[in-house]
């Protein structure tokens, strides 16, 4: 049996029919190198016991796994720099499966039906990206580059690594096409990424319907949205979607911010409805503070700089919620994007507080954490990378001989050092047990930042070599576990 018995299919989007996306068929590729699998992210879904013959099959060649119909190419449009494009979609990925997650506490079914009692068990997509040309191709090959496929398997790692709710990437195959790209030394090696996800129904999903003017489809998305990931909205609410959605979208944007992370690319095609980050282009992590920082080459305005990423995800809601306005009063939908703001800072600090393993002393004092934080990497500039000083310090108190005495230790010093150690120290530690982690007997922690991920793809590029790769992604891992994450 290809599946385990805790496999639970469950094709929600297929069953929306041919205004929402269009059946496709995965390129025939000359080979099949597998060159990831992430088992622990497949057993989430009953696919860990999956051989690599039948691994291949699936997320290589893409035959349906059990109960799934075959991929369809997803519709959509959006902003791309807050340029409205109504010619996206599906151009080189599609969306080949859906399952049920997995539920541990519960004894595990044969894999029939999902619907009925595993409702309540997270729907998950897998999503491709260099599987092909699809309708939504325009002039694209439809390929993924192996280098942006390996860029994205780190990215995934590390996000999740540092709290961030994120997709995972579950395969990586090697095609053994040539690509020519204008943007990087051609001929390059080619890939195809599968990707673990909560929902592909992005933004532009709905702006799609909403350009061709269809409140039909719109009702018709605010329900399935509504009833497969946010059941607590009431069936027609649709500011009360806007609401959930904006409440999980601040979760994101400061979960990255805590993070240091950059995205890149924040167009209305690059968010969805679960709060999910996902699509890893010319992402980067900031070496140093600097609120200006940005991902992309092509950003030469900044506009999805480091700090702007609120700014930018609201604006990509307000969009969404234009939408909404085919089925809703405007002034409940005003009142829900309204709720970013509060809900953004509400989430920053938490997400600071987790970064520095350290309990809730109450919204003063968190928020003055969190304020003399940056106010800290701020003064430091860049004599103080972004994640060291929250690897240092993880665990508050409990972690001052260790920062002390490590190798940043004579830059632990100054006005505004004296402040965050202050606000650090009302805060008591949370879990302060994870310090015993290997992890933390380190000097230095894990870090994603530019040099290292092009070291990476330079080894592979130039020799084959994967096992800075690998070694990478246990180290990674590692990391996970040691924060709490596993």
């Amino acid at each position: 049996m290809p599946v385990s018995p805790a496999y639970r299919p469950d094709p929600r989007f297929f069953d929306l029919g041919p205004d929402y996306a269009d059946a496709v068929k995965a390129a025939e590729f000359p080979k099949h190198i597998l060159r990831h699998r992430n088992d622990r992210a497949a057993a989430e879904v009953g696919l860990e016991t999956l051989s690599d013959a039948e691994w291949i099959a699936h997320l290589g060649r893409f035959e349906p796994l059990p109960g799934q119909p075959g991929p369809i190419a997803m519709r959509y449009h959006g902003h791309q720099f807050r340029t409205y494009n109504p010619d996206l979609g599906d151009g080189r990925g599609f969306l080949a499966a859906q399952m049920r997650q997995v539920d541990a506490s519960v004894d595990r079914p044969q894999a029939t039906s999902a619907r009925g009692a595993s409702d309540r068990l997270r729907l998950m997509d897998l999503g491709t990206k260099g599987s092909g040309t699809t309708p939504w191709s325009r002039m694209g090959d439809g390929r993924l580059t192996l280098k942006g496929g390996v860029r994205e398997v780190l990215a995934a790692a590390m996000l999740e690594a540092q709290g961030v709710p994120t997709s995972r990437a579950l395969s990586l195959v090697e095609t053994g096409e040539a690509l020519e790209r204008g943007d990087e030394p051609s001929p390059t090696r080619s890939a195809v990424l599968v990707r673990l996800s909560h929902s592909h129904v992005r933004f532009g999903t709905f702006q799609r319907a909403a350009y061709h003017q269809r409140a039909d489809q719109i009702e018709t998305l605010v329900e399935h949205v509504r009833a497969l990931y946010h059941p607590q909205v009431q069936p027609g609410d649709a500011p009360g979607l806007l609401a959930a959605i904006v409440e999980a979208s601040a979760r994101l944007t400061a979960r990255w911010i805590a993070a240091g992370f950059v995205h890149g690319v924040l167009n209305t095609d690059n968010l969805n409805v679960t709060g999910e980050s996902f699509d890893y282009g010319p992402w980067r992590f900031l070496p140093h503070y600097e609120p200006g920082f940005t991902a992309a080459y092509f950003d030469q305005f900044g506009l999805y700089a480091f700090a702007r990423q609120p700014e930018a995800v609201f604006w990509n809601l307000t969009q969404l919620a234009g939408c909404l306005k085919l089925v809703a009063d405007a002034g409940p939908l005003t009142d829900a994007l309204n709720g970013f703001g509060p809900a953004y800072i509400r989430h920053l600090r938490t997400a600071f507080l987790d970064r520095l393993g350290v309990k809730s002393l109450g919204e003063a004092a968190d928020q003055r954490l969190v304020d003399t934080t940056l106010a800290l990497l701020r003064d430091k500039g860049e004599a103080v990378r972004w994640e060291p000083l929250f690897f240092d310090w993880f665990g508050g108190f409990s972690s001052s001989a260790r920062a002390l005495s490590g190798p940043r230790g004579k830059v632990w010093q100054g006005e505004a050092f004296d402040a965050f150690r202050f606000a650090l120290f009302e805060h008591e530690p949370e879990c302060p047990e994870r310090l015993e982690n290997p992890v933390f007997a380190r000097p230095d922690p894990e870090e994603m930042l530019i040099d290292e991920v092009e070291a990476i793809w330079a080894a592979i590029d130039a020799d084959d070599d994967w096992s800075i790769f690998k070694s990478k992604l246990a180290r990674i891992e590692a990391a996970r576990t040691g924060y709490g994450l596993g």
